[in-house]
Order: structure tokens, then C-alpha cells, then sequence
């Protein structure tokens, strides 16, 4: 079975996750301030985008831009575990460790892969709603050539920072699809979490093959 981000999902999740600042904000107070803190941040994303994906450095040198980015600003752990779901219980200490570590290099392949397909981005924000502790700010973004795309970002202050903890478009959220599709292969290996394991690093393994052939 080949675990793969959903590909509309995974060109606009590259689209912000290719940018360039971090920007750290103070515990918002209201509603209105968490507003403004969340289209900050995803503003602040979203300008940058356009400066790396036009320049003219190489494909090589915006993925060392992105990886340290996507570190800071996206809570890779917390869609991990989510991703898991309630696998995540029962796994040993051990089991959660790799399975962390891989999540992060599986989910850096996926976005570092498709990076040098992006040319003329832009995006505009659209209307902010609150859930709990996240927001979900929505955003329209257009590529040349391509129609626009409406995405939903969600952004959380659990951690006391706003992080990007899910995207939703086509009316389909990145981390439960993804959950669905790990349960189902769990469920199908007698809930056996050690072959899920066993799949990822293979997919890595098969990647880092590839990128060395190029």
C-alpha cells in the first residue's frame, strides 16, 4: 500500500509550506486579536512563498530553505500522533519514537519533492472561523496556468505559538485522510503497527534510492 498525500492537497500544502520568515506571536487575549494573529501568520506565509518560489535560486538550495521552515512552523508531531489515531495508545514507547522520525522525513519528501514545479503563486485570504483553540483560515491560491484552488488552513496555539496543524481542500482534511489510510493498513495487518512501520521506511528507503540515481 503507498501512502500518498492526496496530490491537490499536497501541491497547496507545499505552496505555504515553502516560505520563508517565522512569526511568532503573544497568546491572543480575544477572538478578534486570535483573528488578527492567525491572518498575520498565514499572511506572513504566504508573501514569502512568492519570493522563493520565483527566485532564481536552485530547486537544492529552496529545500534548504523549506526544511528548517517546516520544522518551526508546522506541528509535524501533533499531526503525527493525529495521523496514528488510536494506534497511537496502544504503541510502545519505542514504536512512537521511530514512528515519529519517519513521519518527519516521509511528510519532507512529499512537500520537497513537487518543489520546483511552483511558478507564479498568489493567494488572497479569505473569512477566519474559530474552533476551540484553532482557527481555520481560508485562502484562495492561483498558480499560471492552473484554476484557482480554495484551501482551509488550520492553525493552532496549543503549543503557545501558532502552528499549522492541518489543511483541508476538496472538501478532504490532509491528516484525517491520511489517518484513515494508516488505520486501514494497520487494520489489515491484524493491527500489527511494526508493518506500518516496515512500509514507511520502505517508501524513505525507495525515495533516497531515487534521489540518488538523479
Amino acid at each position: 500500500m503507498t501512502f500518498l498525500i492526496r496530490s491537490r492537497l499536497l501541491a497547496t500544502f507545499i505552496s505555504l509550506f515553502t516560505l520563508g520568515s517565522v512569526l511568532l506571536l503573544s497568546s491572543p487575549s480575544s477572538w478578534a486579536q486570535h483573528r488578527d494573529n492567525s491572518q498575520k501568520f498565514i499572511q506572513n506565509f504566504g508573501n514569502v512563498l512568492v519570493s522563493i518560489v520565483d527566485s532564481p535560486i536552485s530547486v537544492s538550495e529552496k529545500k534548504q530553505k523549506l526544511i528548517p521552515l517546516v520544522q518551526q512552523n508546522v506541528d509535524i508531531n501533533t499531526i503525527g500522533r493525529y495521523c496514528l489515531g488510536r494506534y497511537w495508545k496502544v504503541a510502545t514507547v519505542k514504536q512512537k519514537t521511530r514512528y515519529l522520525k519517519l513521519f518527519h522525513q516521509f511528510l519532507m519528501n512529499a512537500i520537497t519533492d513537487k518543489l520546483g514545479d511552483y511558478r507564479g503563486v498568489s493567494f488572497t485570504i479569505g473569512k477566519i472561523t474559530q474552533n476551540a483553540n484553532d482557527d481555520t483560515v481560508e485562502t484562495t491560491i492561483t498558480r499560471l496556468q492552473h484554476p484557482p484552488v480554495t484551501m482551509q488552513w488550520v492553525v493552532s496555539y496549543t503549543s503557545g505559538s501558532p502552528k499549522i496543524v492541518d489543511v483541508i481542500g476538496e472538501g478532504a482534511s490532509l491528516r484525517l485522510t491520511q489517518r484513515s489510510d494508516y488505520s486501514a493498513f494497520i487494520a489489515h495487518h491484524d493491527g500489527n503497527i511494526d508493518t506500518l512501520l516496515s512500509a514507511i521506511q520502505k517508501q524513505i528507503d525507495q525515495h533516497a534510492r531515487a534521489a540518488s540515481d538523479d
